[in-house]
């Protein structure tokens, strides 16, 4: 999860000082012509980019998580294979207009923005500081703080950069999961608001529990043209049984999210933290998942419909590396020009 130093638009540091230029690494001579090869319509990316590890292949030396995350984000957009990030910050607090506006003032024209929604929105529960539940959440899944606190800030900060609004529901309480349909109810009437609002938004929704695969969540998503974001994490079940849903959507977008390596189980982030840091190499490779994604991919973008997919150090071990890997197997699957 993110949980990198919060973004300030200032020309300043906090200290009143020039901030640091972050210098994007000189890449491997190899990722211009993979980048070359892929499709047009598949955005690839990382779940953020404040790491120091990655120095030597996205940053020409290392620099603090704080510069990373306050400065890093045009050299970020300079790697080869990165045409699209992550922006789980949003999870946590609430970005404004001038903030999204000053991320996309730092990257090409034809980068994208993955944006999670605030968990004051798609968490059931209010937590406390270790995760824990402690009561009922009243804003769970409301129209007005989904609009105001995501939809509409990012809309306009973004313009043509936002590639999908992605909403994650937590865990839900254990009574939820024996009686979906009110949940779903809930979650249709708040998608349908939004599409009314944004027409034109890639709408994404990532679930943590299996119990929301049924053919009326399917019913939800397609009523209001929102898609079922591909959501690779030890909550899930693995990719093949998830991918009845996309199935069932076709055709449309893919936005995919692959979170965690799945051997480390549900509550795995602390083990993969711990046994991958500081992510500068690949500890747990995971071909098979990567080889099934990249046939996702390949089909989606074959028939014309973009893909957005972006991956987590928790992933492998080393984000860079793969996307890297998945960009071949992307190419390997007939995903190209």
């Amino acid at each position: 999860m993110d949980q990198s130093p919060p973004f300030t638009a200032s020309l300043f540091d906090d200290d009143g000082t020039l901030p640091p230029v972050v210098g994007a690494a000189d890449p491997d001579p190899a990722l211009a012509p993979l980048a070359g090869a892929l499709p047009p319509r598949l955005w690839l990316g990382t779940s953020s980019w404040h790491y120091p590890g990655w120095a030597g292949r996205v940053w020409d030396r290392t620099y603090t998580e704080e510069q990373l995350s306050r400065h890093g984000l045009p050299a970020y957009a300079r790697h080869p294979l990165f045409g699209a990030v992550g922006l789980d910050r949003g999870f946590y607090r609430p970005l404004t207009v001038e903030q999204y506006a000053a991320y996309a003032a730092q990257v090409p024209a034809d980068f994208r923005f993955v944006v999670k929604a605030p968990g004051q929105v798609t968490d059931a529960l209010r937590r406390g500081r270790g995760g824990q539940g402690l009561q009922p959440n009243p804003d769970f899944l409301d129209l007005e703080l989904a609009w105001r606190d995501l939809a509409a800030p990012a809309g306009e900060g973004l313009g043509d950069k936002l590639g999908a609004l992605v909403l994650q529901i937590s865990p839900l309480p254990a009574v939820w999961l024996n009686d979906m349909a009110p949940v779903i109810e809930r979650l249709h009437g708040l998608l349908r608001a939004l599409r009314v609002r944004a027409p034109a938004a890639l709408l994404a929704v990532e679930v943590r529990d299996p119990h929301w695969l049924t053919p009326d969540f399917v019913a939800a998503l397609k009523d209001t043209g929102a898609t079922y974001c591909l959501g690779l994490h030890g909550k899930m079940p693995p990719i093949a049984e998830q991918l009845p849903i996309l199935r069932a959507l076709w055709p449309g977008p893919l936005v995919c999210r692959w979170n965690l390596n799945l051997k480390h189980g549900a509550y795995g982030y602390e083990t993969a933290r711990d046994q991958y840091a500081p992510y500068d190499k690949l500890v747990d490779p995971d071909p098979d998942t990567r080889a099934a994604l990249a046939r996702v991919i390949a089909g989606t973008t074959g028939a014309g419909w973009p893909a957005f997919v972006t991956l987590s150090n928790k992933a492998e071990g080393s984000a860079p590396l793969s996307v890297a890997a998945l960009a071949e197997a992307v190419l390997a699957a007939g995903g190209s020009r």
